[in-house]
Formats: C-alpha cells, structure tokens, sequence
C-alpha cells in the first residue's frame, strides 16, 4: 500500500504550556539516576518523543509499554524486543487494571544495579533512586504512577495535557519519581505519526478533519488487519479503493445516511474512532518495528 493512497492532512500540535514543560525537563534531568519512558503499546514509535533522546542521550532508560491490554500481544513481543536490542530495560503494563505493574520497581533496581552498588560501598544504604517519568499526553502515565505507589499520588485524566507541573512522589520500595508534564514535539516527523497520535487522543481529534481522518484510519486498518474490517463493518477492505470509498461503504451498511441517500462520512469516522477507542475492534497494534517510519539503523525485528 503506498503512502500517495492516504488523503494529506496539516496536524500541528504544540500548545505554549508544553515548551515550559520541555524546559523544565532539561533542567531537573541532572537530578535522576534514570528515565522511565512511557509508550502507548498500539504505537511505541509515533508515541514516542525524539526529543528526550537528546535531552538524556545517555541514562539508563526503563521502556513501558502501556496499554497492552488493547494491543496486538505479538507486536507487543516484537516491540518489547526493539527496545530491548537498543538498551534499553522494558516492562510491559495496563495501568489502569494495573497488570504488570508490580514489574515497576524491580525493573528500576535491576537496571541501576550498578548504580545501587555504588551507593552500598559509599555506605549510602537505603539512599532512593531518583527516576524521571516522561511521556506524551493522555499515555497512561500519572495512572500508571499511582498504580506504582499505592495511592492517588499523581493527578490522571482522560484528556491531553492534565499533569502540568513538576511532582515529586516517594515510593516506599526506595523509589523517588519524578512525574514531569505530558509533552509533544514542535513537528510531527510526518503525517502519520500526527495521525496515530490524534487517533489514539494523545492529541485532540477535533482539531482535525474528522472525515479524512476516519479515512486514512479506515485504510490503515484495512491494510493491516483486514479481517478486523470485515467482520465489524461487513465490508471487503479492499486497500486500492481509497479510505473514502471504505468509509462510504462501512457508513451505508449501518445506515448512516443524510438526504438525498449520501453517506453520512462525519458521523462514520466518529463512529469509527468511538468503537476504536471502545475495543470493539479488537488488540491492534498500529505499527511495527521495521515500519519505515522507523529511524535508520535500529534494530531489523
């Protein structure tokens, strides 16, 4: 399926609060033995921000992928082993059941072993580890940290931008996190990062074109996982007919017509993206690791 089948959209997403939240970053990085990277399972690349790895190029990274519950649990294991193969420790959770999550602070101790060793032979037992837990917004991480420390300890919410300001959360396993705001980056690396982002509500969808979004995501799903198409919508995913078109066809089997017979396109994308969000599709991962989104020379899985 090629890229000049999908409908072209301007996403730009930067809210001013999240330049302060970049900055504030930078200068309490210095503070922590390690970062904790939280990704959304259904798309570990395009939730991911490329500007941490300038920031912290060279701390010790815990990956979680969160939100397995709704993902794909072969991709999940070919992710889990991406990010493994690039260094970094990865812990695979659904925060708001809080499977995996007791993973959490093993997960640190083994990967600041070293770190921890120094401490005993400065005679420093019992100093906590310090981390710094980033992630981009409406990714599951202030759920995931209260989850981790037993107690309301980080604002949550369902929408984009919630956490705001710096938090210091002490967790009795000799743990001190350091919850940072949710934070995206001044330009998408391309339109289907944009996308991904805005169908999963790291970014607000109604910033968008719903219709072509519906589209484009239409065409995604029937690219990869055609029989989930088929047996929600009763519909062939034929790729080559265009996103509109499967729209069109998905919105007319349910009836979604406004007069004169035309398909009712705005209300079949919400549709689409509401029983998305719902499950009703099924565990789908939206990219792999040897999408060509992917940066040059990572790891072939």
């Amino acid at each position: 399926m090629s890229e000049q089948s999908f409908e072209k959209m301007n996403i730009q997403w930067y809210p001013g609060h999240m330049t302060k939240a970049r900055r504030m970053i930078e200068e309490n990085v210095r503070l922590v033995d390690a970062l904790c990277e939280i990704l959304d399972a259904r798309i570990p690349h395009a939730s991911r921000n490329p500007d941490i790895d300038r920031i912290a190029p060279d701390k010790p990274r815990l990956v979680v992928l969160n939100r397995c519950d709704l993902a794909d649990p072969a991709m999940t294991a070919r992710w889990s082993a991406y990010f493994r193969c690039l260094g970094c420790a990865v812990l695979e959770t659904d925060a708001r059941s809080g499977r995996g999550v007791g993973g959490f602070a093993p997960a640190i101790r083994s990967l600041l072993a070293d770190k921890l060793k120094d401490y005993e032979a400065k005679g420093q037992v019992g100093r906590p580890l310090r981390v710094m837990v980033l992630g981009i917004p409406n990714v599951g991480k202030s759920t995931l940290i209260n989850k981790v420390a037993g107690r309301k300890a980080a604002i949550a919410g369902d929408k984009p931008g919630v956490t705001r300001g710096r938090q210091w959360i002490s967790i009795g396993t000799g743990l001190d996190l350091l919850d940072t705001p949710g934070i995206l980056w001044p330009k998408f690396d391309s339109q289907e990062v944009g996308e991904l982002l805005a169908v999963t509500n790291a970014i607000k969808a109604d910033v968008l074109d719903r219709e072509t979004l519906g589209a484009n995501f239409m065409l995604r799903l029937a690219g990869h996982y055609p029989e989930a198409v088929r047996e929600r919508y009763r519909i062939e995913p034929d790729v080559s007919a265009g996103g509109f078109a499967l729209l069109e066809q998905a919105a007319r089997k349910r009836g979604f017509l406004v007069s004169g017979g035309e398909a009712d396109l705005e209300r079949m994308a919400n549709t689409l993206l509401k029983e998305y969000h719902e499950g009703k599709l099924g565990r789908l991962t939206l990219e792999s690791p040897d999408d060509r989104a992917l940066d040059a020379g990572k790891p072939d899985l």
